[in-house]
């Protein structure tokens, strides 16, 4: 058994030392180009939240593992299953390491893998086609080392796009207007049974608990809690019994812990916030639709991609609030 195993690993050695390579270079970058490389930046400008860190680096990876692989392989073993995935154990190789060193949260960690995957990809497909076409093997693997450094010189000094997205959700409540008005100016805490299951809270953000309220009408000052610490302070600036209530949103940033959200994707930080909200009570023949409409700000070199996540993001805990105000209403 000791014979088969080790001519097993014999067989798949430089397969993995290949990806590790990849791995390594992308753990290098990573610690290279950490939030206060003021050396590359003219402040503060956190490289890894830049297309050229979650592109070209993992690009890069992909290359070096792929153009490792084909360099030592064996011609006979040169074949697109050999050697295609090697970019992806690269990149899960190096996410791993993050996390267990807590350089990322899972949360961001998840954010970014389809760009992370899908750019390592694309690096190995180059270095396989580019693999008898290089005189000098040497020279590609130097570029590949070298092309993130540049990227991100360029890039460090090219501001984030401002962007204002909304997000709607709505939902039918069998209920008299009165009765859903009362349970959207405030709400009381929220047993964890009440609250539906979402794929936002098993990769870790956190759960809506209860929404106080100082007092009626404009000016009244909601307190809208989460667990993990995350506390918005929403002010009321719109106030129409049984039919609109509209409030700006304040995240208390500084009090949130590291523990709950990580600075690259915390609320209220560089790259996104919560700007407002929005009940509105529309008049149904059976009952009423109950629309809840916010507000964000995202300012990345990746808005689109970006968005896809923070409008989902919102749109599941939108979804969540308005299924705990449904089924209290309706149960009365």
């Amino acid at each position: 058994m000791g014979s088969a195993a080790e001519n097993r690993w014999s067989r798949q050695r430089l397969w993995w030392f290949s990806a590790i390579e990849g791995a390594f270079l992308g753990i290098i970058y990573r610690l290279l180009f950490d939030v206060n490389a003021k050396w590359i930046s003219s402040g503060s400008f956190p490289l890894i939240m830049t297309i050229a860190f979650l592109t070209i680096v993992p690009m890069c990876m992909g290359y070096v593992a792929v153009d490792n692989y084909l360099r030592n392989a064996p011609i006979e073993n040169v074949r697109w299953f050999k050697w295609l995935f090697i970019p992806w154990i690269s990149v899960l190789i190096a996410m791993a390491v993050s996390l267990i060193l807590n350089w990322e949260g899972a949360i961001c960690v998840i954010f970014a893998a389809p760009l992370l995957l899908g750019s390592s990809l694309i690096g190995g497909l180059i270095a396989r086609f580019t693999w008898k076409g290089l005189k000098h093997r040497a020279q590609g693997t130097l570029s590949a080392v070298a092309f993130p450094v540049l990227a991100i010189l360029i890039e460090a000094h090219v501001p984030s796009f401002l962007e204002t997205r909304s997000v709607e959700t709505d939902i039918v409540i069998h209920a008299p207007a009165a009765i859903v008005w009362d349970n959207i100016k405030s709400v009381h805490e929220i047993e964890s049974n009440e609250l539906p299951q979402s794929w936002i809270n098993r990769i870790g953000f956190p759960k809506p608990v209860t929404a106080t309220l100082s007092r009626e009408g404009i000016g009244g000052i909601r307190q809208a809690t989460f667990t993990g610490g995350l506390v918005f302070t929403e002010t009321v600036n719109l106030w129409e019994p049984g039919a609109d209530l509209r409030f700006s949103i304040h995240a208390n940033t500084d009090s949130i812990p590291k523990s709950t959200l990580d600075e690259h994707v915390t609320i209220g930080g560089a790259f996104f916030d919560v700007l407002d909200g929005e009940y509105q009570l529309l008049p149904q023949s059976n009952g009423v639709l109950l629309r809840l409409t916010s507000h964000e700000r995202l300012s990345t070199h990746f808005n689109p991609y970006a968005g896809a996540w923070t409008d989902a993001v919102m749109r599941a805990i939108q979804n969540q609030i308005l299924q705990v105000i449904r089924k209290r209403c309706e149960n009365g």
